[in-house]
């Protein structure tokens, strides 16, 4: 009986043990036992103005979010119109920091950062407006999408802002041609007709655009009036042909054009694209492209950009301009990046795989109007 006595003894000692080890290696649970406090700014006016696009503007301080214990936390920069709630910011990464509770960071923004935010929030172009901010932060290893998640929520500040339009950071010149009537521009008319933009303001522009016309004919101008203006000296277009004083005529027919200028050198190229997506993401996959549809309607929101509705998985994809793929468009690093929905995510020629955050139904709406900010959305339908 004692050894019986014993042996149970020592088998409650040992689930004992084993429950008491297993509590001291549980995961930590997050809670917000304190919430972040933005300290600047207090509110002000924000004038912003192309030229000075790439200069500080404002910074942005906050004390560290409290969840309990230390952690790796992920801050936010979320700026809506002022009579707007937080359902679907504007939305800039401040940066991950290890925090303890007696943390503070702070952030500067260019204007050009916060004029995307003001523009992405419903900004008017050079009317003042009034929004609001807020910092939002959360553990690092947690996704946006977690039901279960913590967030850390600072108090809303108020400002005022008049965002300027960003065709106006760059140089650009103009492409006039017979195409324009039936492409939402006019016919042979430089002050209404596309424009290519030079990203570094150095005389080498390059851009896209969609001539609805069978047999497109058209000339670069410096500016939105004739004088200055270029053509070719053969009419027909090579891949580098000196400028001159013909029209230019492209032997391909009707659709989208990829230009590239170089304005001093007298030089240009010029290629015919297929706007598409293609990827594990896409109806057809990696197999065909899913082509997008060039928006003619002036008053849609998506005017002049290339759209599409699909059904897509969460996964990954590229846009695919030529089918030989040695023109594509993806993210801005190279790597692969989850997009974020709703929000302008820029992208560049020759960058990496783009992935769909969340399978559903979205409108994808590709923007190249701006060759200094391509851009893509996503927006859920």
């Amino acid at each position: 009986m004692k050894k019986i006595f014993l042996s149970l003894i020592l088998l409650t000692g040992i689930a004992s043990s084993l429950v008491s080890c297993t509590n001291e290696n549980q995961d930590p649970v997050a809670s917000v036992i304190q919430n972040i406090v933005l300290s600047t700014p207090a509110g002000a006016d924000y004038v912003l103005t192309a030229p000075k696009a790439a200069d500080d503007v404002a910074t942005i301080k906050w004390s560290s979010a409290d969840f309990g214990y230390s952690a790796s936390v992920t801050y936010s920069l979320q700026v809506v119109k002022a009579t707007a709630d937080f359902s679907e910011p504007q939305s800039f990464v401040l940066g991950s920091f290890n925090d303890s509770s007696k943390s503070n960071h702070e952030k500067t923004l260019t204007q050009r950062q916060l004029n995307s935010m003001l523009l992405g929030a419903g900004g008017a172009i050079g009317a003042s407006g009034s929004f609001k901010m807020r910092v939002v932060g959360m553990p690092s290893t947690q996704l946006e999408s977690s039901a279960n998640g913590v967030k850390s929520i600072s108090q809303e500040i108020a400002f005022t802002g008049n965002p300027f339009d960003t065709f106006d950071e760059f140089d650009r010149i103009y492409v006039p041609g017979n195409y324009g009537g039936s492409s939402t521009f006019a016919d042979w008319a430089p002050d209404n007709a596309p424009r290519l933009f030079s990203a570094n303001n150095n005389g080498k522009y390059e851009g896209f655009v969609w001539m609805n016309n069978a047999s497109p004919a058209f000339k670069f101008t410096p500016g939105p009036a004739w004088s200055g203006d270029k053509g070719d000296l053969t009419e027909n277009p090579n891949t580098f042909t000196t400028l001159g004083g013909k029209d230019i005529k492209p032997v391909d027919g009707a659709g989208t054009y990829f230009f590239t200028v170089d304005w001093l050198a007298n030089t240009y190229t010029i290629a015919k694209v297929r706007v598409a997506i293609i990827g594990a993401a896409t109806p057809n996959g990696w197999d065909n492209p899913t082509d997008l549809v060039f928006d003619t309607n002036p008053a849609s929101p998506y005017y002049r950009m290339y759209t599409k509705d699909l059904v897509l998985k969460a996964d990954e994809f590229l846009v695919r301009l030529k089918d030989d793929w040695s023109i594509k468009m993806g993210t801005m690093s190279g790597n692969v990046e989850t997009l974020v929905a709703t929000s302008q995510n820029k992208i560049k020629l020759n960058g990496g795989n783009m992935k769909v955050p969340a399978a559903g139904n979205y409108k994808v709406v590709l923007d190249l109007n701006n060759s200094a900010n391509y851009s893509l959305k996503l927006i859920p339908n």
